[in-house]
């Protein structure tokens, strides 16, 4: 534990309050040697394409909400496979800390449809993902993850 970082506390009971990193779970969904990203409708990186996924809700485990994730911006049900990695960074520039798992995933069933913060489904070929237009650096280092894997 870090001593010299800020730390709140409830003048009542004392709880001390610690600036911790948001958890997310994202779906590296790989079909026919093709990686699904899906184009963001919403800020931080409006427009961008971004892997799949989102925060996990309090006491929801990671997998659970990915599934949940994939349904509400995709349409489809997935298996969750392999832990690919866990990648730290923020929400956008200078926005929070998120604590970033990343997880294969294959589809199961389902309609694919763009729904809820997606404008647009893509499908790239693992040799010509457009890392440079990944909105968020951990979804970059996890597909470059995923790529190396491979």
């Amino acid at each position: 534990m870090h001593e010299d970082r800020d730390v709140l506390h409830c003048t009542t009971c004392g709880l001390a309050i610690y600036e911790n990193p948001a958890p997310t779970a994202s779906a590296l969904v790989v079909s026919d040697g093709r990686l699904m990203l899906t184009r963001r409708a919403r800020p931080p990186f409006e427009g961008m394409w971004d892997v799949p996924g989102g925060f996990v809700e309090p006491l929801e485990h990671p997998e659970q909400a990915l599934r949940r994730e994939l349904m509400e911006e995709t349409g489809l049900e997935v298996d969750v496979g392999e832990l690919v990695g866990v990648f730290t960074d923020t929400y956008g520039d200078g926005g929070a800390a998120t604590f970033n798992l990343y997880y294969r995933a294959s589809v199961r069933g389902g309609v694919e449809r763009a729904a809820d913060d997606v404008s647009e489904i893509g499908w790239f070929p693992l040799d010509s993902i457009p890392l440079e237009q990944v909105a968020f650096a951990n979804g970059r280092e996890a597909i470059a993850t995923l790529v190396r894997k491979s």
